[in-house]
Formats: structure tokens, C-alpha cells, sequence
């Protein structure tokens, strides 16, 4: 009986404190009160914790599953290579090779076994066996005191083979990191030929092979990767290929290597024109346009300048035109702001190099100063501020040239003033196109004019007649303000008007002249007075309306 009564207090107290809890959430939810929920700090801790010691485990096992293993086959390669290289004159020749095939045949055949247990380590084991699988068939002809093979001529053909196999092997895998030990052995076949008509046509058509891969499977450090090493091999050509163990020396023959250099800019090229239709100019097509750029034109100067005098206008004129080509091209196909900036900014200076080749005493001065206009009319197609900027800080700094060089030339001096004015012109007539703020840039140009043309016109002038080639500067601001509308010609002119009784009462006093004194003064004088009754008039009009 007593536990019988004990049961049933318990049983009551328990429906009682189920009723209160029922009661209290019916008023918790008239209430709009949320029930509060308790964090559970253990629960949350041991959760950091256990993320703690999985990214530990995560960073452990990259570094001794992926990068120790990376780094061991390639120490091992490394060690191999050096083995091999040995001379070994004790042995007969083809001894060294043998043993090395020997090797690629084991590493060949631990990657296939070992394809789906350890595929990380079966890819770097290929990698591996074909690296000195090439070094193997490289030491046939080379770094042995006697050839195994019978020409140089056989033992290109056999690492021709080699790369070609490599380049298989990428496909065939889709693996863009076999793919970049193709193309450096075909570099490397290409420098290891030593003879001008093999190494230009294989860097072309090695760089064709990346770039069609490239397109195919978009490796785009595969571009960025040939593009380097293609520049590279070249230079490594004109510096007589010290590699191979050759004294340095610039080579001065043939000259058709710069038309190679011409064709590499173009393969090269359609590896980023050529890009899928969806592909955006992201960082790589930028930057493998930089580099396509700069590598050919730095090369190619490089080249004209040093062993090549003869050849530096043509050739500049000539890499220019591709250069603006491609720009255009660009712009036209994909509207692309990065490849369009970089070939045009190359293919001016390029333009330029060509022009100051071309022309000597201060004529290429002049030829600058106009092509500058040039620069700004295609910079304004390409809806590019990048280069309306650059070009006018390349404007003055031809016209600083200028001034240090033959600052005594008026009439060049003349043409960057008319070319500053006719910039901003075009800059105010074509703003729409630019994104650009291009009311500073026309304000730029307008104070350049402003300091340009007096400047050039005192040199220019005779003495008796500067002061009435200011004022008549004066006047041509004057009749532009009222055919343009601008206010900014009014005050330019009212500049050159103070620039000019400034001018007119320190020279002209003094001047011992007398005649010079009197054109000065009445001529400065007349101005004036026509000047004040235009704004006198021009009050009363504002005024009356």
C-alpha cells in the first residue's frame, strides 16, 4: 500500500508539472516570447577541437603524401641525371644510356602498377621517366667523350621523338604538367640543333603545339609557360648557346631571325584570340598578351640594336604594324581591354623607335609630336583611358627631350603647342567614348599650349616681332572661344595678353630699338583696347538680356 501511494503522489506531481509546462508555453506564445535555447559549451569545444586536429591532419598528410613525394622523385631524378652524366671512359659509350633506359623501363613500370593504389606517385613517376628518358637519349650525342650516334642531325631526330612521346602521353592522360616537360624538351631539342635554320622553325613549331593543346584543354599556364621559355631559347641562340658549353658572343646572322621573332608574336597570339567564346580576358589572357608583347619586342630590340644596326627601323616599323594589328583585332573581335592595351602600347613604342631610326638631326621630334595625336585618336577607339594617360605623360616627356636636345627650334616647338590644342579638341569632341574624367586630361593639354606656344614663337619669331606673335596667339584663343563656345580659349588668350605686357614693359623699354618700341607698345595697345570693348560689350549684351 505504501508504494502503491508513493506511485501515485509521484504520478500526480509529475501531471501536475507537465500541466504548469503546458500552461507556461500557451503564455509564451501569446506573449510572442521565443523559448531560450542553452548553448551546449562542451558540445561547441569539442567541435573546435576536433576541426583543430583534422586541419593538423590535413596539412600532415600534404606534406608527406603529396609534397615529399614530389620532392623525393625529384631529388631521385635529379641524382639519376647526374649518375649519368658522368663520362665514364673506363666503359664503352652507349653503357651509361643503357643503364639509364634500364631505369625509365622500372619507373615506367611502377607508375603502371601503381596507376590506382598510388596515383599521385604513378603520375610522378611518369613524369619522371620521361625527363630522363630524354636525358638518357640527350647523352648519345652529348656530355660523353664519344657520340654513340652518328650525327648531330640522328640524335635530333631521336629527341624529336622523345618530346613527341611526351606530348602523346599529355593528351592521352590530359595532364598539363606532362604537357610543360613537352614543350621544354622541344625548347631544349631546338638549342641543342646549334644551328640557326633548326632552332627557329622547331620554337615555332613547338610553340604551335602549345598553343593547340592550350585552345584544346585551356592549359593556360601551358601559354604563359612557352611563351617564356620560346623568348628564351631564342636570346639563348643569339648569345651563341653558352649552354653548350660556347664562349659568349652576340651572333650577326641571318637576319631572318627577326621574321621569326614576328611569327612567334602571332602563334602566341591566337593562343588568347582564340579562346573559347564564353572565356573572359581574365588574368592569364592578360597576362600571356603582357608577355607575348614585351618578350618579342624586348628580344627583337635587343637584337636590331646590338649585332643588327642595318635592321633597327625596318624592324620596328615592322613588329609596330603587327603590334597595332593585333590590337585592332582585339578590340574589334572582343572589345578586350588588357591584350588591346598592351599590343598598342608596345606597337607605339615600337613606332617610335622606328621613327627616331629613321630620321635624323630633330626631325624625329617633329614625327613624335604628331604621332602622339596619332596614339590618341586609335587610344580614343579603343575606349581605353589607360592609354590617353600614358600617351600624355609620353608627350611631355618627348617634348623635355626636345627642350634638352634642340630647345632652340621654333617651329617643332610650334607643333607640340598646335598638337596639344588639337588633343584636347579631340579629347572634348569624343568624350562619350572615354570612361574617363577627361576634363582634367583637356585642361592638361590646353596649359601645355598655353606655356608651349609662346615659348616656341620667341624662338621662332624675329626679335621685333614676338610680342606681336603673342598677341596674335591672343587672338586666334579669342576667335576660337566664339566658333567653339568655350570659355577655357577666353582665358588662355587673356593669359598670353598678360604674358605679353609682362614681355612688352621688362624688353621693350629697355630695348634700344626705337621702331621696336613703338610696334610693341601701339601694337600690345590696340589689342588691349579691342579686347576691353569685346568684354564691355559683351556685359551690356548679358546685361540687357
Amino acid at each position: 500500500m505504501g508504494l502503491l501511494f508513493n506511485n501515485l503522489d509521484l504520478e500526480e506531481i509529475l501531471n501536475y508539472l507537465k500541466r504548469l509546462e503546458n500552461r507556461i508555453a500557451v503564455i509564451e506564445e501569446r506573449l510572442g516570447i521565443k523559448p531560450e535555447i542553452v548553448p551546449e559549451p562542451e558540445k561547441d569545444e569539442l567541435k573546435i577541437a576536433r576541426a583543430k586536429i583534422e586541419q593538423e591532419e590535413k596539412l600532415e598528410f600534404q606534406i608527406g603524401q603529396f609534397l615529399f613525394a614530389k620532392a623525393g622523385i625529384i631529388v631521385l631524378s635529379i641524382g639519376i641525371a647526374i649518375f649519368l652524366s658522368f663520362p665514364y671512359n673506363t666503359l664503352p659509350a652507349y653503357v651509361p644510356s643503357l643503364f639509364g633506359y634500364v631505369i625509365v623501363s622500372i619507373l615506367f613500370l611502377l607508375s603502371y602498377l601503381w596507376r590506382k593504389l598510388f596515383s599521385l606517385i604513378s603520375s610522378y613517376l611518369l613524369g619522371a621517366g620521361l625527363t630522363l628518358l630524354y636525358f638518357a637519349t640527350l647523352r648519345f650525342y652529348f656530355f660523353t667523350p664519344k657520340q654513340i650516334v652518328s650525327g648531330l642531325a640522328l640524335e635530333l631526330l631521336l629527341l624529336i621523338i622523345v618530346t613527341g612521346i611526351t606530348f602523346f602521353i599529355s593528351v592521352k592522360r590530359k595532364s598539363r604538367y606532362i604537357a610543360l616537360l613537352g614543350a621544354a624538351f622541344g625548347y631544349a631539342a631546338a638549342i641543342a640543333s646549334g644551328e640557326a635554320a633548326v632552332i627557329f622553325p622547331m620554337i615555332a613549331a613547338v610553340s604551335a603545339a602549345v598553343v593547340f593543346l592550350k585552345l584544346r584543354y585551356e592549359w593556360d599556364n601551358l601559354l604563359i609557360f612557352g611563351i617564356l621559355i620560346a623568348y628564351l631559347a631564342h636570346f639563348e641562340w643569339f648569345i651563341n648557346n653558352p649552354i653548350l658549353g660556347n664562349s659568349i658572343r652576340l651572333q650577326t646572322s641571318p637576319p631572318s631571325n627577326l621574321i621569326f621573332i614576328l611569327l612567334y608574336v602571332v602563334i602566341f597570339a591566337f593562343g588568347t584570340l582564340l579562346r573559347k567564346e564564353n572565356s573572359k580576358e581574365a588574368f592569364h589572357a592578360a597576362l600571356g598578351s603582357a608577355l607575348n608583347a614585351a618578350g618579342a619586342y624586348g628580344l627583337l630590340f635587343l637584337i636590331s640594336m646590338t649585332a643588327m644596326r642595318k635592321y633597327v627601323g625596318t624592324a620596328n616599323f615592322a613588329i609596330s604594324i603587327l603590334f597595332l594589328t593585333l590590337a585592332i583585332v582585339f578590340w574589334v573581335r572582343e572589345k578586350s581591354k588588357y591584350s588591346t592595351f598592351f599590343y598598342s602600347i608596345f606597337g607605339y613604342l615600337a613606332l617610335s623607335a622606328a621613327i627616331v631610326a629613321q630620321f635624323g638631326g630633330s626631325e624625329y621630334f617633329l614625327f613624335l609630336c604628331w604621332q602622339s595625336l596619332l596614339v590618341l585618336v586609335t587610344a580614343i577607339w579603343f575606349r581605353s583611358k589607360y592609354i590617353v594617360v600614358a600617351n600624355f605623360g609620353i608627350y611631355l616627356s618627348i617634348f623635355i627631350a626636345f627642350l634638352i636636345v634642340k630647345g632652340t627650334s621654333g617651329g617643332i616647338g610650334l607643333s607640340f603647342g598646335i598638337v596639344a590644342l588639337l588633343s584636347a579638341r579631340i579629347l572634348n569632341w569624343k568624350k562619350s567614348r572615354l570612361d574617363l574624367q577627361t576634363e582634367y586630361m583637356r585642361n592638361a593639354y590646353l596649359i601645355t599650349a598655353l606655356f608651349v606656344i609662346p615659348y616656341a614663337l620667341y624662338h621662332a619669331m624675329p626679335h621685333d616681332l614676338i610680342s606681336l606673335s603673342w598677341v596674335g596667339a591672343a587672338l586666334v584663343y579669342y576667335t576660337l572661344s566664339l566658333l567653339l563656345k568655350n570659355k577655357k580659349y577666353r582665358w588662355m588668350a587673356l593669359s598670353t595678353l598678360t604674358l605679353t605686357i609682362v614681355y612688352v614693359f621688362v624688353i621693350g623699354i629697355t630695348s634700344p630699338d626705337i621702331i621696336y618700341k613703338i610696334v610693341s607698345f601701339v601694337g600690345l595697345g590696340i589689342a588691349l583696347l579691342t579686347v576691353s570693348v569685346f568684354y564691355t560689350r559683351k556685359k551690356v549684351k548679358t546685361g540687357s538680356e
